[in-house]
C-alpha cells in the first residue's frame, strides 16, 4: 500500500472512531477542509507538520497515521507461531504469541465455561485488545459479528473495544484471557 493510501485509510478510520466530521477535524487541526479531503481520498501528499496536527486533533499517536495497521483479528493454531526449544529439556518449547507493546497494561484471567451459556461483552475502553488461549474444550471467540471457533491450544486476539463473545461449545472449557490496554 502506498504511503498516501495508508494515510488516507488511517485518517478515515480514526476520524470515524472519533465520530467527527471532515470539517470539524480540519478546524481542530488547523488545516483546510479541501486539503483534508484530498488526504482522505489518497490524492494528497501530507507534510509531517500536517500529519502531526491531525494526530493531535484526533487524539492519537503520530505513528497511528503512518504505520500499516495490524490485523484486527489474529489466530495462531496449535503448532503455529515462532517456536524455540530448550537445550536442557527436549520436550519443552516456548511459542511467542504476543509481545507486549511499550507502555501497555495487561490483565490475565483464567476462564472456565460450559456450553449453552455464552458470554457476550459490550465494548471496553478504546484501544483494549483481548488475547485468548484455549486450554481445553472448544469455543466461539472474538468479535460478536465474526467469532472464530477455537480448539484446545488455539490462540486469538481481537479488539476489545467492539462487542465480543466467548461461547463454550464443550462443558468444562478452560481458557486464559489476557486484556491489554
Amino acid at each position: 500500500m502506498s504511503p498516501q493510501k495508508l494515510v488516507a485509510a488511517s485518517l478515515k478510520r480514526e476520524r470515524s472512531r472519533a465520530g467527527i466530521s471532515l470539517a470539524e477535524l480540519a478546524r481542530r487541526a488547523g488545516v483546510g477542509k479541501s486539503t483534508l479531503s484530498q488526504l482522505e481520498s489518497g490524492e494528497g501528499n501530507p507534510s509531517i507538520e500536517t500529519l502531526w496536527s491531525l494526530s493531535v486533533a484526533l487524539g492519537v499517536q503520530f505513528s497511528v497515521l503512518v504505520d500499516p495497521p495490524r490485523p484486527l483479528v489474529e489466530v495462531i493454531r496449535l503448532g503455529g507461531g515462532p517456536t524455540i526449544g530448550a537445550s536442557e529439556a527436549d520436550s519443552y518449547t516456548a511459542t511467542l504469541l504476543s509481545a507486549a507493546r511499550p507502555g501497555t497494561r495487561r490483565d490475565v484471567y483464567l476462564i472456565r465455561a460450559d456450553r449453552g451459556r455464552p458470554r457476550v461483552s459490550e465494548p471496553h475502553a478504546r484501544g483494549v485488545v483481548e488475547h485468548v488461549i484455549l486450554c481445553c474444550g472448544r469455543a466461539l471467540v472474538g468479535p460478536t459479528e465474526s467469532p472464530v471457533e477455537l480448539a484446545t491450544g488455539d490462540y486469538i486476539n481481537y479488539p476489545g473495544d467492539v462487542g465480543h463473545t466467548f461461547d463454550a461449545l464443550d462443558d468444562g472449557t478452560i481458557a486464559v484471557l489476557l486484556s491489554e490496554s
